[in-house]
């Protein structure tokens, strides 16, 4: 039996921690230091490893759990999550009280401001967080439970047990979070996410938690979509309600007795709001009395007791004082514009990415010139036009040598970015380990931005086959290293020479070879060695490969650097091989073509189960595939697959095959 007196001190730490969470991710008012807090947290997962009777869901060891699956199940949402009327001007906001006015002889208005981000729903029971899941249509959503509670200002109980409990809120990226995801993408010379909303979305719906855990989501709650146990008769009483269970309820709500107050609020809500840590797209007035509301009822689409007013973008003119260059992982020459410092919704610009050079010849810049800078809704600022040319000044070209490493550069063919071709260049190095160390190439766990400058700074890595010299001894006196800390990363990067072959072809970086070409790669020769020494005409022969993927690893492969590299990863230990993925040969010597969007899976989980079994997938239509899975809006490979008489199935014949079904009749083109 468990004894009381650890029972009781498992209770205690993890009131304790909760209170500290409450404290820094709600109220923003730290109660411990990161050291406590860590020791405490630490305290408690040995509690419970030892006895696991005492992990209860509600723990706070509980927010990542390794086994921890989104299902992405359909939620039926029992009150509709619907949307809001959009009002651009004042006099809109001024109609919109004539028309409550017409049915509500005085009504009271809540002011608040507008999150951007995604909005979701909380279910609690008996004060327990039973499921989260999103807006979806508004009618259905999706179960992201999983990853909800990873968000550390969502209480996983209420502070009292309330019997049933939905609400909604909003799910957002504060801009923090935001600018240190987008500086990590780019470093990875990764599409960056364009605003935070977007970041927010993206996070929100991956299947593995923990990379959603690490992307600092937040969430403010602005609405009770069902109550058990009490009874709310407004709004402004439903936000302090909620405020007392514990959740993070959206800030600044005030009570307003006029709509020229209520005008007045949201101007001054527009004016602070780039003050603000996270990013509003407007203002919402909703009518107070819940009684009242019922009276106003709804239209098709949109309730008649709330609107949300829109905020208009700015822009503004500045002079671009300069078009520094930036060296991305692949050696691509990035130019960023630098102009005088302006306010954009609230905070200061000046600095704007300015992509290639083809996008500075479209719009003619020239240092010196007044441009039109803008945001437009998004937190990253772009550069819309040219407002008048400096008479002195001269059109900008693209510098003929790389800035870190002073080597000429190209611009290959076809391509519209200028690169740096030299492997060896300094610029690259750090972007190179970020992505040889990345999830999807040699998934190097805790080996993240942090760490690896910290190791490029101390001089312990310069490429990464020098990760394979690291020791606990060399780590250890690094700051905030520690030698657990220094233990387990040389335990990871130890686990990662075990890696398949398609997972080094990746990492390498190799021009124009992403996972899926490494993956052909390691599949068809099945050693590097073999790979090293494969001539262009047997790349190209690969079903799903082209000559610029051949062209680029057998340049890759030419190089003295990468032959020294892959001899030194060789000498480290790390495997050279591949694989066989296959779980049986079914579709062996078969080619498919994905097309359109699947309901019950993604396309790249599709991919999977065709590689599972023996298949091959690729990304166009030729007389060589054998088959076209068609989701729904085909588009053009659908109508090339039809001219080529190729087989085509849907959705429901595609499962069958993957269940072992004959798949007699497929849809006939």
């Amino acid at each position: 039996m468990l004894p009381e007196e650890i029972r009781r001190q498992a209770a205690a730490l993890r009131e304790e921690i909760e209170r500290a969470n409450h404290a820094y991710y709600v109220l923003a008012d730290p109660i411990l230091e990161d050291y406590v807090y860590d020791q405490k947290m630490q305290a408690l997962i040995g509690l419970e490893t030892r006895y696991p009777e005492l992990c209860t869901p509600d723990s706070p060891t509980q927010r990542v759990g390794e086994s921890m699956v989104n299902t992405f199940d359909a939620v039926v949402h029992t009150v509709q999550m619907g949307s809001l009327q959009d009002a651009f001007s004042l006099e809109e906001l001024r109609e919109f009280d004539r028309r409550v006015r017409g049915t509500v002889e005085n009504p009271v208005y809540v002011v608040e401001p507008k999150i951007d981000g995604l909005s979701v729903s909380l279910e609690y029971r008996d004060g327990l967080l039973v499921r989260g899941s999103t807006r979806g249509d508004g009618l259905t959503g999706e179960d992201v439970t999983a990853n909800l509670r990873t968000i550390r200002s969502i209480p996983l109980r209420l502070t009292r047990p309330i019997p049933f409990l939905e609400v909604r809120g909003e799910v957002y990226m504060p801009r923090g979070s935001f600018e240190r995801v987008v500086a990590e993408q780019e470093l990875l010379e990764q599409k960056p996410f364009k605003n935070p909303r977007n970041a927010a979305a993206g996070s929100l719906r991956q299947k593995n938690p923990q990379i959603t855990a690490g992307r600092g989501l937040d969430i403010y709650l602005f609405n009770i979509q069902q109550l058990e146990g009490e009874t709310i008769t407004g709004h402004k009483q439903s936000l302090d309600f909620m405020k007392s269970l514990g959740l993070k309820v959206i800030p600044s709500y005030l009570r307003c007795e006029t709509i020229e107050e209520a005008i007045a609020e949201i101007e001054r809500i527009g004016a602070g709001r780039g003050s603000f840590s996270y990013d509003i797209d407007g203002a919402v007035i909703k009518v107070d009395d819940f009684a009242e509301r019922e009276r106003l009822g709804a239209t098709a689409k949109y309730p008649r007791w709330a609107i949300a007013y829109k905020y208009p973008p700015e822009e503004k003119e500045t002079t671009l004082r300069a078009i520094e260059i930036n060296v991305g992982r692949t050696g691509a020459l990035t130019p960023t514009a630098r102009f005088d410092e302006i306010t954009l919704a609230g905070t200061s610009v000046s600095r704007a990415v300015l992509h290639n050079e083809d996008f500075i010849r479209e719009k003619g810049l020239q240092i010196g010139d007044r441009i039109v800078v803008r945001k437009a809704g998004d937190i990253i600022p772009e550069v819309v036009s040219v407002a008048w040319h400096d008479p002195d000044g001269v059109p900008y070209t693209m510098p003929t040598h790389c800035p870190s490493c002073g080597s000429a550069v190209v611009r290959p063919e076809g391509e519209a970015v200028i690169r740096c071709e030299n492997p060896a260049c300094p610029a690259q190095s750090l972007r190179n380990l970020i992505h040889f160390a990345s999830r999807d190439a040699m998934d190097i766990d805790g080996l993240g931005v942090r760490i690896l400058s910290l190791l490029v700074e101390e001089g312990l890595v310069r490429s990464a086959a020098d990760l394979y010299d690291l020791t606990v001894e060399k780590l250890s006196p690094l700051e905030r290293m520690g030698e657990k800390s220094a233990a387990n990363l040389v335990a990871a990067i130890e686990r990662s020479k075990h890696n398949d072959l398609s997972r080094l072809l990746f990492a390498l970086g190799i021009r124009n070879i992403g996972q899926k070409a490494a993956a052909l790669l390691s599949e068809t020769f099945g050693h590097i060695d073999r790979v090293m020494a494969a001539s262009r005409e047997e790349l190209e022969a690969i079903d799903g490969f082209g000559a610029v993927m051949a062209s680029s690893v057998v340049d890759y492969f030419s190089r003295a650097e990468s032959r020294t590299f892959i001899a030194r990863l060789k000498a480290a230990g790390v495997n050279m091989a591949g694989e066989r993925k296959a779980q049986d040969d079914r579709l062996a010597g078969m080619t498919f073509v994905l097309t359109g969007t699947l309901s019950g899976m993604t396309r790249a989980e599709a991919g999977e189960a065709i590689e599972r079994m023996g298949g091959r997938v690729s990304s166009s239509v030729s007389k060589r595939t054998t088959c076209l899975i068609a989701g729904e809006d085909g588009g053009s490979k659908l109508v090339k697959a039809q001219s080529l008489g190729i087989p085509i199935l849907d959705e429901a014949a595609f499962l069958q095959l993957l269940d072992g079904k004959p798949v007699l009749d497929p849809i006939e083109p």
